[in-house]
């Protein structure tokens, strides 16, 4: 790494930060969209007892240093031609620092941490959340922060007493780098404090949880310009002192972000081992079944999370095979059979369903026949995550909201017959983005915004957001799929009532 540079160095590199559940990602993106530089540094989680997941913020920053030093060393210049800065990554992880900035707490607990289950429940009881609803825009749930900061005051009260500044992974990253108290709006508006109309903290809904206000740092939007790395952060990362930095934001609205699904009518299919739907919108979706997030744009990111998605896949390709055939020999099985599975209707719910009313939903076929094929079941699974998606999508349009296309990304990306069946199952046009780290795009179009390289998102999605395809719906596919997502809903809520009699055999 050369630190005698030209005097006219040009700032044409940005840099983003990821602090993701399993490992911190370091990415030097040229301002054209091109990753020059990539770096990665793997960290555990730690699971001292059934149900609990916490992580040691120092390993975060051992992670942020190492990777950072990496990609500045394999890039020429690379200190010198680093425009900004900005992080994202995991979020709902609840970090408290002292006066000092020094960690009071050295685990933290984790989005998927679900020690606050009986707070949770305990405050459904107590309070009128329909009521609450309609302030922080979100049903309560164990992974919000909030509830989080209930369980350590209740069981870590010097810690807690201890405390002055609540700050997410990604902000205690922040931090580390300028000194900056801070969280940005969109991670705010999922921690079940923020008065989403307002854009503050909800002083009523943090006196119903008894936490305090002072606790809670100044809020900034995603592309703000936070602070500039401080000379300590520079002696240890490499990066020059005064570098600007952005308040970044969570990794799901940065990967929205990234995969250019910013406005009103645009949605989002992210298919992994689950399935997390989501349609922007100008207002948030007030609904026990859907969680609403402020978008880095200024629309509402609405959600559903399906626990069914790559998983149903998963789960046939055992059950049937015996883990024996390959994913791309199911595809082609089910490729070879006609739309609608020969009117055989499968309901993914294995796992049951997080928000929702039918809570204890499960899985079943219904239509089965002695003419139906393996491949048949296959097609089946793949149609019915897509009617089960559908039907969270029609929550969300109830309310006058539009779909008008839809970006594809995780693995379920990558099957192509699937996502001709989801076309013509939600009626529009799917594409998949060119660039699969959609995340890491997201955070360095942040990073852009806020040190000037792109005037607006608007200017950063259109320059940086490419799609290398473009799936239109059949038209003579979304006419049996209508009638049959139709259908599927009626066998969804008409089995209701054997569901709870299955609780009592």
């Amino acid at each position: 790494m050369d630190r005698n540079p030209p005097t006219a160095m040009k700032k044409n590199l940005l840099l983003a930060i990821d602090v993701g559940t399993g490992s911190v990602r370091a990415a030097l993106i040229a301002v054209t969209g091109e990753t020059v530089a990539f770096s990665a540094r793997e960290h555990d989680q730690i699971v001292p007892q059934f149900g609990w997941a916490e992580q040691r913020p120092a390993s975060w920053w051992e992670g942020v240093v190492a990777t950072v030093r990496t990609v500045l060393e394999k890039t020429d210049h690379g200190p010198h031609r680093v425009a900004g800065v900005a992080a994202c990554g995991q979020m709902h992880g609840t970090v408290l620092i002292d006066d000092d900035g020094h960690l009071v707490l050295d685990r933290v607990p984790l989005w998927n941490d679900k020690r606050t289950r009986e707070i949770v429940e305990d405050f459904q009881r107590k309070q009128d959340t329909n009521t609450i609803l309609q302030i922080v825009g979100n049903p309560p749930t164990v992974a919000f922060a909030a509830f989080k900061l209930m369980w350590i005051k209740h069981h870590e009260p010097k810690a807690y007493a201890a405390a002055r500044t609540l700050l997410m992974p990604k902000d205690y990253i922040n931090f580390r780098l300028t000194g900056v108290r801070s969280i940005d709006v969109p991670e705010a508006s999922c921690n079940y404090l923020l008065d989403i109309r307002k854009r503050t903290w909800s002083k009523e809904i943090v006196d119903l949880t008894g936490l305090d206000l002072k606790m809670l740092p100044a809020l900034k939007d995603a592309s703000d310009l936070l602070g500039r790395v401080t000379k300590e952060a520079a002696r240890e990362t490499g990066l020059l002192e005064g570098t600007p930095v952005v308040a970044g934001a969570g990794d799901y609205p940065v990967t929205l972000l990234g995969s250019g699904v910013t406005r009103p009518g645009m949605g989002s299919d992210v298919t992994g081992t689950s399935t997390l739907i989501t349609l922007m919108v100008d207002e948030p979706i007030l609904d026990p079944a859907i969680t609403n997030v402020q978008g880095v744009s200024g629309a509402w990111g609405a959600f559903t999370i399906l626990d069914a998605g790559g998983d149903a896949m998963r789960w046939a390709r055992r059950a049937f095979h015996e883990n024996q055939y390959s994913y791309e020999r199911i595809v082609e099985l089910a490729g070879a059979v006609p739309a609608g599975a020969d009117r055989l209707i499968f309901l993914p719910y294995l796992n049951g369903e997080r928000l929702a009313k039918q809570s204890n939903s499960r899985a079943q076929f219904v239509g089965l026949t002695s003419g139906h094929t393996a491949g048949h079941l296959h097609r089946a699974v793949m149609e019915g995550v897509a009617f089960a998606s559908r039907r969270n999508m029609e929550i969300m349009k109830s309310r006058g909201n539009k779909l008008e296309r839809l970006v594809a990304s995780g693995g379920g990306a990558k099957t192509r017959l699937w996502l001709e069946i989801k076309a013509s199952v939600y009626g529009c046009p799917i594409l998949t983005p060119t660039d699969p780290e959609c995340g890491v795009l997201g955070c360095a179009m942040l990073a852009g915004v806020g040190a000037g390289i792109f005037s607006s998102i608007d200017e950063a999605v259109r320059r940086l957001v490419r799609y290398d395809q473009e799936i239109q719906p059949d038209p003579s596919r979304s006419e049996r799929y209508e009638r049959m997502g139709t259908f599927f809903n009626r066998v969804y809520w008409e089995s209701e009532t054997y569901w709870n009699e299955m609780e009592g055999l």
